[in-house]
């Protein structure tokens, strides 16, 4: 039998790329916005499109084993064996617009991942333009929740990964999609205090959302990783307009969550996370910034993102991974 796997190890760091690309063991390198270095020619390294303010930092995930990479149709990957890192880039104007290029691109991955060693996607984070835009059935995140779901028709036999949606603010009509894969499979958890996003009503669009709240990776010790979370209670958005009333609904929710996860044995707190905060305004910044500080123990590495939340009256998210006990 083979052993549990490690956990996945990610930080935020203030080094060179070349070096951080230099080490065998870096599974992925993310950089964010315009001022990230704008470059391919390593499958282990994404620019992001979401500006991250003041923070010139690389996400960096690291693993245990020797890690390898390559690229098979339009997808870049890097894997050890154990874990893998894969990213899609797919134009909508070649595509047939928003729908078609979602089903698209899930369905690629799942086909690739389906013929891996890594074959569980454990994580997923989607970033496409004007995710608002749109009314009733036509609004572009509804549509890009459709066509995922078409894409995931008969490949994702898994329960359902943890997720983020966040609109990128360059304009780009990119569909950039990234994921973390393994060769074991979590634990899909919901949270009691919100309706789990599969179960939406119909309001919500013509297929709801297919993403799990957290998904607990069975990692030795074990590890949480959180979708992107924002002020939902039931399937209701709370406290629209008011920005710091959002961040504390925030971890209210998160609270809760940690409370589901414990009752598979695990413990988990923020003590050990590693967050991204996602805010719509810029003019919000200050005020979440000083609720993280305020929600955060001392220490606690997070980073933050001008970005899209899918519901226009939503002004921030926060995802992320836990270490739990």
């Amino acid at each position: 039998m083979r052993a549990q796997l490690a956990p996945l190890r990610v930080g935020y760091e203030d080094v060179a790329l070349t070096s951080l690309l230099a080490e065998s063991n870096v599974l992925a390198v993310l950089g964010f916005g315009d001022t990230a270095p704008d470059e391919d020619s390593d499958p282990r390294y994404l620019q992001v499109p979401l500006a991250s303010p003041g923070q010139n930092q690389f996400e960096v995930w690291r693993v245990s084993g020797h890690v390898g990479s390559g690229r098979h149709g339009a997808i870049r990957y890097s894997s050890d064996g154990e874990y893998l890192f894969g990213v899609i880039e797919l134009d909508e104007a070649e595509h047939g617009g928003i729908h078609a290029v979602s089903a698209a691109a899930y369905r690629a991955i799942g086909d690739f991942c389906a013929g891996s060693a890594t074959p569980h996607v454990l994580r997923i984070w989607n970033y496409l333009a004007a995710i608002t835009e749109g009314d009733g059935d036509d609004e572009r995140y509804k549509q890009f929740c459709a066509g995922r779901a078409a894409g995931m028709e008969g490949i994702f036999s898994d329960e359902y990964p943890a997720a983020t949606a966040i609109g990128r603010l360059d304009g780009q009509k990119i569909l950039q999609v990234y994921w973390l894969a393994a060769r074991s499979s979590g634990v899909a958890l919901e949270n009691p205090r919100q309706l789990s996003a599969y179960r939406y009503p119909r309001q919500y669009g013509p297929r709801p959302p297919r993403f799990a709240r957290a998904l607990l990776a069975q990692t030795q010790p074990a590890q949480l990783h959180l979708s992107g979370t924002a002020a939902v209670v039931g399937h209701v958005s709370q406290h629209a307009g008011n920005c710091a009333a959002q961040l504390d609904e925030i971890f209210t929710n998160l609270d809760v969550l940690f409370r589901s996860a414990a009752q598979h044995g695990t413990a988990a707190d923020l003590s050990r996370a590693v967050l991204k905060i996602y805010v719509r305004n810029s003019a919000d910044r200050n005020a979440v910034e000083a609720g993280l500080r305020t929600q955060l123990p001392a220490g606690t590495p997070w980073l933050l993102l001008y970005g899209d939340v899918c519901r226009a009256e939503l002004l921030v998210e926060i995802d992320g991974v836990v270490g739990v006990r």
